[in-house]
């Protein structure tokens, strides 16, 4: 391939207008054909593209057809062994093709297929499966190790099945599914599933506490994926890369669903490898990838690669690609077209950039407000709740002021895919809702996500709710405070968080960062001034030779908070921004001891 041949295009994406109208026209019929679910199309695409590539990857690979068949003996599987409408099976199973087809084929006879991360073991594994409670655990071989430790305790007995290999004790599920064969069910077989039932249980990350199941149902399902498709313009030319993990919306529900509705595929890798990314592009021939904004930056951070302008990418679809990343990204991977997103797995509120606005997460076209438009109300970061007025109304924010965005609740009729619906505590889905807002008796979603609103409407992510901090009586944002850090040469990553000094009020800024050996601090310090006003400055430096994310790669700070500043907690250098000497000095037992008495002026 030569350097002409490139960045080459698939197809002409057109104008972001044109991007909006695909997307309404796919989605519009999905509530005037309610038993139409992600199940059924995939018959029909089935029988419409036959041997064409669906699904790709190395240890195995679905054509349409192939895939079909698969989800329907999945499906009898599921009667079979007396899977009834509502039930839940749990699946616990690294990414692959034969995924995707589990739970389509189950979903399609009523059954609720529950998605457990991968990385959770123990306690955090046990508390998802008992929040659900399912009839069956479908599990990969490899994983059923943990699986049987972390249930061995448990009240519940849910049978187990295995997947690849023998496990004592459970009941090999691929070799079962040979007996049944794969076409259409028959009308005797089929049970009503429509839009409104439950799909699945998707879990939140967990950053901030045990993860929720939230309901995922079919037509949000159907709205996810047909909607993309619009806003990607996928043509069955088109070939998506995807190494985010399935156990989440986008990786597991979003990116197949949407390629496979436009007659694409999909290659599917077990996880993201920074060294490996551009020769899988290459060597699969892909056209779009799903990114996640701070795996941009690993990539960015990896050895050059000749493969990493060699290609045919026309498209990187995503979310969390921050402003210090956007330009260096596109430029030096020739990446043609950016489409930033912004949503959640609960609903409610999502928001889509097709003008490659760098740093924006979506703009709302003015013939779309009324339905898509999510308010900005002023926070106060103390109370951890929306500022209210003196008649106890909340107070929309002002251009470019920062505030929590908040998703109008509705019930309609046709536009089910995009209505808020909760998780499975009720309880939990209670939280989120805010009351009389505007109004007596209105109710809005909270998203738990502060944004901001330039004067041509584009919406930015500003910073997590119970992340942003206050120091020196102003809100500190970690997300910009970390975005500044990277933008130093040889900051590689920056986690950013408050931490609590004895008689001062609020939280100081700490960062945990990754960085060059011969990292100068002095001009480090010297770039933070320039950039940052002085109560956004981090008070202290952890360096660390690596700092834990999740699965799709957000930052696990509850751990780096706890251990805070004492240098008696860790083995990583520590240096305190000494307001004295304006300089940074490795923290010791001593200078720690006398922040903590309060012997120093902060």
């Amino acid at each position: 391939m030569n350097a002409a041949e490139t960045i080459r295009p698939v197809n002409a994406e057109g104008s972001p207008a044109k991007a909006w109208m695909r997307a309404l026209e796919l989605t519009a019929s999905i509530a005037r054909q309610p038993e139409r679910v992600m199940p059924v199309v995939m018959d029909e695409l089935g029988a419409l593209h036959g041997d064409a590539p669906a699904l790709l990857s190395d240890p195995e690979s679905f054509s349409y057809r192939e895939l079909a068949e698969r989800a329907n003996q999945y499906a009898r599987w599921a009667l079979a062994n007396g899977v009834a409408k509502g039930d839940v099976v749990a699946l616990l199973m690294a990414n692959r093709p034969e995924y995707f087809a589990i739970w389509l084929g189950i979903t399609r006879v009523g059954g609720v297929v529950a998605l457990l991360n991968t990385n959770l073991i123990g306690p955090s594994l046990l508390h998802c499966i008992d929040t659900v409670k399912p009839k069956y655990i479908l599990v990969d071989s490899g994983l059923a190790e943990p699986l049987q430790h972390a249930t061995a305790d448990s009240k519940a007995s849910p049978a187990m099945w295995v997947h690849g290999a023998d496990v004592r004790g459970m009941q090999r599920i691929d070799e079962q599914l040979a007996q049944y064969n794969g076409e259409k069910l028959t009308a005797s077989e089929q049970r009503t599933v429509t839009v409104k039932d439950w799909a699945l249980y998707i879990f939140t990350s967990g950053t901030t506490g045990l993860p929720k199941a939230a309901n995922v149902s079919h037509a949000r399902v159907m709205q996810w994926t047909h909607w993309f498709a619009g806003m990607m313009g996928v043509q069955p030319a088109d070939r998506m890369y995807d190494c985010l993990p399935m156990y989440h919306s986008i990786g597991g529900v979003l990116v197949p669903g949407a390629m496979l509705v436009g007659g694409g595929s999909v290659v599917i890798r077990e996880k993201f490898s920074a060294s490996q990314f551009w020769a899988d592009i290459h060597r699969w021939d892909c056209t779009i990838f799903q990114y996640i904004g701070e795996f941009c930056r690993y990539l960015l951070h990896a050895a050059p690669s000749v493969r990493s302008q060699r290609h045919r990418i026309r498209l990187a679809c995503g979310n969390g690609l921050t402003p210090d990343v956007w330009d260096d990204f596109k430029r030096n991977f020739r990446i043609p077209q950016i489409l930033e997103f912004y949503a959640a797995t609960e609903g409610a509120v999502s928001l889509f950039n097709a003008e490659g606005q760098p740093g924006a997460i979506g703009r709302v076209p003015p013939y779309l407000a009324h339905r898509f438009s999510p308010a900005l109300v002023k926070f106060d970061v103390e109370t951890g709740e929306p500022v209210r007025n003196e008649q106890g109304f909340c107070i929309r924010c002002d251009v470019n002021e920062a505030g929590e965005a908040l998703a109008r609740c509705h019930d309609d009729p046709a536009h089910l895919g995009s209505r808020f619906d909760g998780y499975t505590d009720t309880g939990a889905s209670a939280k989120k809702i805010l009351r009389d807002v505007f109004q007596p008796g209105d109710a809005w979603v909270r998203t738990g996500d502060l944004m901001r609103k330039d004067a041509r409407g584009f919406y930015y992510f500003v910073d997590r709710i119970g992340d942003t901090f206050r120091w020196k009586g102003e809100n500190v944002a970690t997300t910009e405070v970390a975005e500044v850090l990277c933008a130093f040469p040889g900051v590689q990553h920056a986690s950013v968080y408050g931490v609590r000094i004895p008689d001062t009020e609020g939280r100081a800024g700490m960062a945990a960062i990754v960085a060059d050996q011969d990292l100068d601090l002095r001009a480090l310090r010297e770039h933070l001034v320039n950039r940052l006003p002085t109560y956004a400055r981090p008070l202290f430096v952890r360096r660390r030779v690596e700092i834990e994310v999740t699965g799709t790669f957000k930052y696990s700070k509850t751990e780096l908070a706890r251990e805070g500043y004492n240098p008696g907690n860790t083995t990583d250098a520590i240096y305190f921004n000494d307001p004295r000497i304006q300089e940074f000095r490795k923290l010791d037992a001593r200078l720690h001891e006398q922040i903590q008495n309060g012997h120093l002026r902060l």
